[in-house]
């Protein structure tokens, strides 16, 4: 894996060599920025993994991205992964109900939220519901949600600006309803 394009195009992405994650590919991470366009703000990589899309965001204009994950292993990575990028970084491992809390106590705001949970788990809805229930997302601010393209959510307090299905995974971004 790598970064695809901008100020850190060719960077080489180390992946966990775990079953539990799915890095999210090269070709649906450029489909996912061809949809969303200029990139500025802050950023939150929620389920990181590789911490592949945060970092992709950064290096397409975003001024400084949180990584959050439970997984031990993947903080690791993202460690690794974020090693040589000068936009302010902040690498978390907790859980996702638990870190979105704690943002909201420190009146945190993104401009950009990356979801992509295990699959057919129901975190798209909790995460969905306590990102509009603690303000978290900026006013103009955009949720990307990847899933698997058989799994139906709602989307609560969400309008959907665009959907895309790549092979097996289903892109959604979403804004606050109302702010279309």
């Amino acid at each position: 894996m790598r970064i695809i394009s901008g100020k850190y195009k060719t960077k080489k992405l180390a992946v966990l060599k775990s079953n539990d994650t799915r890095p999210t590919t090269d070709k649906v991470r450029e489909n996912i920025f061809n949809i969303l366009g200029p990139i500025e703000g802050s950023v939150l990589d929620l389920f990181a993994g590789s911490g592949a899309l945060g970092i992709e965001a950064l290096s397409r204009g975003a001024d400084e991205a949180m990584f959050i994950d439970g997984a031990k292993d993947a903080i690791g990575i993202i460690k690794e992964n974020t090693s040589g990028i000068d936009e302010p970084v902040e690498i978390f491992r907790n859980d996702y109900r638990r870190a979105l809390r704690a943002m909201s106590k420190r009146d945190r705001r993104f401009d950009l939220v990356f979801l992509d949970p295990p699959y057919h788990k129901g975190m798209v809805v909790t995460s969905l519901e306590l990102i509009d229930s603690l303000d978290i997302l900026a006013e103009g601010g955009r949720i990307v949600v990847e899933t698997h393209k058989d799994e139906v959510y709602q989307t609560p307090g969400h309008a959907s600006l665009r959907e895309a299905v790549y092979g097996t995974i289903r892109i959604n971004v979403l804004t606050k309803e109302g702010e279309l």
